[in-house]
């Protein structure tokens, strides 16, 4: 891509109103606008990046036996009415057109959706287990909307639900997912704490969240730097804060924003549903559930939480929008300009994505201030000096250390 025709430009300016890194950066550097509290486009940049998350998250789902697929955001009141959730001041309500009582909800949760839909299909323990995800526009009622992407009223999420016949297969199933989100997580560039939490209404048993330590994080974990397990403050027992159960390590206390959770159900929504299988014997049983979730927007912006320096954004090589981002800077006899367009040529025939700084009006300050900001994970600066040193200037985002490097060596190099 041409950052010539890229919308829109970045900001120079710090921004007074808000304080959260992911909200200054994501903002500054065009990934996002917020159109109100809690409300975010996705402008290009920002988009490519949800791409690239979303793609990790399917492939590690598919990877599990999950299969996809894709659920109202406009929710009947009936669905949430059969498990007495409808009168929770958690989602928005739609009014109808006529007599403006609410009528639907916009979805907030989809656990009562996907159970209706799955019991009209499921009757035998043959037919089980069965795994179904999506990638969603959540809803929440968030009156304290805050911290850029991180807290919002409207917000992308993956959501997987499991069928099963019996609490054995649940569990089974529920270190699968937990190592295929530890493996997500690794693969965004993050380091998170498997974190045991307190029960619901609707689940079984405890639950457990995917905990990344960060100051700005609202939530309050006790965890072991050696295990990476945590225990969520609300469970935390007074005498467990000295030393690790699991392995001796010591207790420490931090700040963190949760980014993922697994649920065990267990049979509370299938009893909502009256949702049986029928066994080898001819008995029939209630369907045992389990739910989880990865907060795919909010994963964008506690990336940039963690991956941020006083310049701008440290993108993680497999999240970031581009590889490489190329910057061309002028010369007397346009000799630069012919050279940066045979890399730029050649990256993308090599496959590699490429953000080419094309600009004429641009100045070599503003060029790498952008490219700071805008945080690719390879800079390659082609200039009059770097051109008679031998080829072009190239760089990691995270390092000082420039390099001259040919040419013809760069689509091997990155």
């Amino acid at each position: 891509m041409r950052q010539s025709s890229l919308f829109p430009k970045t900001l120079r300016h710090q921004l007074s109103d808000e304080p959260s890194a992911n909200a200054q950066l994501l903002t500054r550097g065009g990934f996002v606008f917020k159109n109100s509290a809690g409300v975010y486009s996705y402008l290009t940049l920002g988009w490519m990046v949800i791409g690239k998350i979303k793609k990790i998250v399917g492939e590690e789902m598919n990877a599990i036996g999950g299969a996809e697929l894709y659920m109202p955001a406009l929710v009947d009141r009936k669905y949430l009415e059969a498990t007495d959730r409808f009168k929770l001041d958690v989602g928005f309500d739609v009014l109808g057109k006529k007599d403006r009582n609410a009528i639907y909800a916009l979805g907030w949760t989809h656990e009562e959706v996907l159970t209706a839909i799955v019991s009209k299909y499921i009757s035998s323990y043959k037919d089980l287990p069965i795994y179904l995800y999506q990638i969603q526009t959540k809803f929440r009622n968030e009156t304290r909307a805050k911290s850029g992407v991180l807290r919002g009223k409207e917000f992308l999420m993956k959501d997987l639900y499991s069928f099963h016949v019996s609490e054995q297969d649940l569990f089974s199933y529920y270190e699968k997912v937990k190592e295929a989100y530890l493996k997500i997580f690794k693969r965004c560039g993050l380091d998170v704490y498997f974190t045991t939490a307190g029960g619901g209404a609707f689940t079984m048993s405890a639950t457990h969240e995917f905990q990344v330590l960060s100051e700005v994080g609202e939530d309050e974990i006790f965890y072991c730097k050696i295990c990476k397990t945590a225990k969520n403050k609300e469970i935390m027992d007074i005498e467990e804060k000295d030393k690790c159960k699991v392995c001796g390590g010591d207790i420490l206390r931090g700040n963190s924003i949760e980014v993922g959770n697994i649920f065990p159900l267990g049979t509370k929504y299938s009893e909502a549903f009256d949702f049986q299988f029928t066994d080898g014997n001819g008995n029939k049983h209630l369907v045992v559930m389990g739910s989880y979730g990865i907060g795919i927007s909010r994963l964008m912006g506690t990336i940039v939480e963690v991956h941020n320096d006083v310049k701008g954004i440290l993108w993680p090589e497999e999240i970031a929008p581009f590889r490489a981002h190329l910057i061309y800077l002028p010369s007397n006899g346009g000799k630069t300009r012919g050279e940066s367009e045979k890399i730029y040529d050649a990256l993308r025939k090599a496959g590699v994505e490429v953000l080419y700084d094309d600009r004429e009006d641009s100045t070599p300050g503003e060029k790498f201030a952008d490219a700071d900001l805008l945080g690719m994970p390879v800079r390659i600066v082609v200039s009059e000096k770097s051109i008679a040193a031998g080829g072009v200037e190239i760089k990691k985002r995270e390092e000082s250390e420039v390099r001259i490097l040919g040419a013809d060596k760069i689509d091997e190099e990155i």
